[in-house]
């Protein structure tokens, strides 16, 4: 039975993204989607979706690598905000208070088991539009930009974790937050774990990495409005030379109306929609998958495509070859090392 803890997060607050190809990915955000720059510190530039009434949503910060940097979550409350930190205090895991930044008050910076560094904050600052920006209607955050993909929101994180385990209990049992669905592995534990804060059926997700390495990143998620909206991203994707991985289409678990690409820094991000679906029941039971259930597909019997158990960032050694091989149907093989030329 749901606890009032279970309620102390209330959405993600904010996501910041790595990128070697900084002028690129921001022509993708901005331009593309449909983002609006807010804010340039250093080398980091901070954009908007249109319906968020926070200041940003994303964090783009120039970069070597790829992969996510710092996540963000809102607490419900300033009381919700030290129930959850005294609880990660506990579980050993927070890194001590932050001050005030761009969009944010104080913040309690901490890392999941897997080293994905993150943040929990309450106080917040609300976007103020300019004349510009100003919606016709009061009750939204800011202007339609009826333009390119016209991202309303985020809509939730997907980490990759070489332990799926040991971060899926952290979510339930240090950060409270209900379980949505999860992928049972015949030979136990999980392969993937889904968690909501409030209504939506998702928020937060762990998917196994293949590759046995530590906090990388899968994928996060825009919300535009309706599937049609992701039909006609496909084609704005496509005139605009970025890399389709795989649908549009819907997904088996959770239902969601999706299109995964590769933004040019080579961070996968989702487009998905849910439709009419929430969660309302706070007691609504976690839904198993068995391991033969998920190999099925998805919702209309497509199979995922094999990247998606690939590719994730920052990239490790031989990605582009690696994916590759995933593509053909085919396992990678490591070149093998010449033994005369050493």
């Amino acid at each position: 039975m749901a606890s009032f803890e279970n309620f102390d997060l209330a959405h993600l607050g904010g996501v910041e993204l790595y990128t070697p190809k900084f002028e690129e990915s921001l022509h993708f955000f901005r331009d593309i989607l449909a983002m609006r720059e807010v804010a340039r510190i250093g080398d980091s530039a901070y954009l908007r979706c249109w319906d968020e009434y926070q200041l940003y949503t994303l964090k783009l910060t120039a970069s070597d690598t790829n992969g996510v940097g710092r996540t963000l979550f809102r607490a419900t409350s300033p009381e919700a905000l030290e129930r959850r930190v005294a609880a990660i205090e506990k579980a050993g895991l927070g890194h001590g208070w932050r001050d005030p930044e761009v969009g944010v008050g104080r913040s309690f910076e901490f890392e999941d088991p897997d080293g994905h560094l993150m943040g929990i904050y309450y106080d917040t600052e609300h976007y103020v539009p300019d004349e510009q920006d100003t919606p016709a209607l009061k009750n939204q955050a800011s202007a339609f930009p009826g333009r390119g993909v016209n991202a309303r929101r985020m809509d939730h994180i997907n980490y990759l974790a070489s332990d799926v385990n040991a971060a899926g209990e952290f979510w339930r049992d240090v950060m409270m937050a209900r379980e949505s669905e999860r992928v049972r592995l015949d030979d136990g534990g999980y392969g993937a774990w889904w968690f909501r804060f409030q209504q939506k059926s998702y928020d937060v997700v762990y998917s196994d990495d293949w590759t046995g390495e530590r906090g990388r990143f899968h994928h996060f998620a825009l919300a535009p409005d309706t599937r049609e909206d992701i039909l006609k991203a496909a084609d704005i994707f496509l005139e605009n030379k970025i890399h389709i991985e795989f649908g549009p289409y819907k997904h088996a678990i959770n239902q969601t109306f999706f299109i995964y690409v590769w933004e040019p820094g080579g961070n996968r991000i989702e487009l998905a929609n849910a439709g009419a679906r929430l969660i309302l029941d706070p007691d609504w039971p976690v839904v198993e998958w068995s391991q033969a259930e998920r190999a099925k597909g998805q919702a209309w019997g497509a199979k995922t495509v094999p990247t998606f158990h690939t590719h994730g960032t920052p990239f490790v050694e031989n990605q582009e070859e690696i994916d590759a091989a995933a593509m053909r149907g085919e396992a990678y093989k490591k070149p093998e090392k010449d033994e005369k030329s050493e």
